[in-house]
């Protein structure tokens, strides 16, 4: 397939006098792991607000599966399918894993209890919960009711990514998911990223870390000055270049383009 799953014409977005994205373009092919690169303040982090509908671009078009969508909060944005996990996790320590796993998604008992007294149906929510992180192997959590601030922050990232990966049916997009984790636990991540990549899921990963980008990325989308510079393959060129592209020490050749 040819065709992009999401993707991005011309987006605009200003911040007074700082143009944050500036007539900016990309594109998420189906099934692929597309890194998204660039120096700080580049405009990276906008430009996946701007997708996962945190932002509102002043100008420019967002489309996903070939149709035009207009995101102004993120919860359009999960509707339609498309997850995203922040740095922070967005996760509240002091809940269960299967309550973090469905907060603002809670599953109501059926019939009367549910609709008029509004009571939970946990049985349903746990064992889903539970399904999921299994489906990941992520069973390493015994209890499934214990609070997310009993666990390391490897298995945080963990059930931050089964929550997407259960929800998100179009689109994941990762920020920075192995930043503050160790080697052992990034590698875990890193293979629970390309657990969900096989399950058919295509992945927006922000991330510094070169060395993981290129382990996982099927391109490389680098970002700079508000635009999309280039999209290269890792495979093509080396880590030097890309980090040289985003700094604009070196030019990108104009068929990488």
């Amino acid at each position: 397939m040819t065709t992009p799953i999401l993707s991005a014409k011309n987006l605009v977005k200003r911040y007074g006098r700082v143009t944050a994205l500036d007539h900016c373009d990309f594109e998420l092919m189906p099934g692929e792991i597309l890194a998204v690169i660039g120096d700080n303040g580049a405009g990276k982090s906008t430009l996946i607000k701007a997708l996962s509908g945190a932002v509102v671009p002043e100008e420019g078009e967002v489309y996903l599966d070939g149709k035009r969508v207009s995101f102004t909060a993120p919860t359009d944005a999960r509707d339609a399918g498309i997850e995203t996990v922040y740095q922070t996790l967005a996760m509240s320590p002091a809940l269960s894993i299967a309550d973090n796993m469905f907060m603002g998604r809670e599953i109501r008992k059926p019939g009367i209890m549910g609709k008029v007294f509004r009571q939970l149906d946990r049985k349903a929510m746990e064992d889903f919960a539970r399904q999921k992180l299994s489906d990941l192997g992520l069973m390493t959590i015994q209890n499934i009711n214990q609070t997310v601030e009993t666990l390391s922050g490897g298995q945080r990232q963990g059930v931050a990514v089964a929550r997407a990966a259960a929800f998100g049916s179009k689109v994941i997009i990762l920020d920075e998911p192995t930043a503050a984790l160790g080697v052992k636990e990034s590698r875990r991540v890193l293979e629970l990223i390309q657990d969900v990549r096989d399950r058919g899921i295509p992945i927006i990963l922000i991330s510094h870390n070169m060395p993981h980008v290129f382990e996982l990325a099927d391109r490389v989308h680098i970002h700079r000055l508000g635009r999309r510079l280039c999209v290269i393959n890792p495979r093509d060129y080396s880590m030097s270049d890309a980090v040289a592209f985003m700094t604009g020490a070196k030019e990108p050749e104009p068929q990488a383009a």
